[in-house]
């Protein structure tokens, strides 16, 4: 009776461990949440954000756990591509962030409500998260190397890290609606374009680096 209790309170472990693995992992800050950050501050397509994020991980992680990690393992070149496409992009990214700041257009004003299709938001997401080597790191090789070592109860891990993608996205995303008093003023929307700048210059430099 005693072992068959603590099998069954072993049971949920791999959930929980994945869980808190993918929550840290994604919680790390970088150019997707700062994105994410930015269009709940805005309350500008923040659902369909949160949702296009959350399903490019639950995609990448369940590719993670099974296996196909080692297939990117053996394709270098691969991940060498996407370093160089995403550093470009972050780039453009930083220099459009920090021309908001030096042009005072940061923040909400009453004729740019509607000037970011949802479109164009989506295609920036998907940028942001595609063409970020880490990501692959992070979900193929790492959580699925981890995954790996529950053997039969790998799909326990992989949906625990799943799960954290879609409570960490729509918790950023929802949650930073009650932040929007702070940044009735557009200085602050400054403050934040320029921090944001900042973020995706450092990003860019560290994946064309290397680093």
């Amino acid at each position: 009776m005693l072992v068959f209790i603590l099998r069954i309170d072993r049971r949920p472990m791999p959930f929980y461990s994945g869980f808190a693995l993918g929550l840290g992992l994604i919680a790390a800050i970088g150019a997707q949440n700062a994105f994410v950050l930015r269009q709940g501050l805005a309350d500008r397509h923040v659902l369909a954000i949160c949702l296009c994020c959350a399903l490019s991980d639950l995609i990448l992680i369940t590719a993670g756990v099974a296996g196909i990690g080692r297939v990117a393992q053996a394709h270098p070149a691969w991940i060498m591509t996407l370093r160089y496409a995403g550093a470009v992009f972050l780039a453009a990214y930083a220099l459009a962030s920090a021309r908001r700041v030096a042009l005072g257009n940061s923040g909400l004003t009453p004729g740019r409500t509607g000037d970011a299709s949802l479109a164009r938001t989506l295609a920036i997401a998907l940028a942001l998260t595609w063409l970020n080597p880490h990501v692959y790191i992070d979900t193929l090789l790492l959580l699925g190397t981890v995954a790996a070592t529950y053997g039969d109860q790998r799909l326990r891990f992989g949906a625990g890290a799943i799960c954290a993608s879609f409570v960490f996205f729509f918790a950023l995303g929802f949650g930073a609606r009650r932040l929007r008093g702070l940044f009735a003023r557009p200085l602050t929307w400054r403050i934040v374009d320029g921090g944001i700048a900042l973020l995706m210059a450092v990003l860019a430099a560290r994946l064309a680096l290397g680093a």
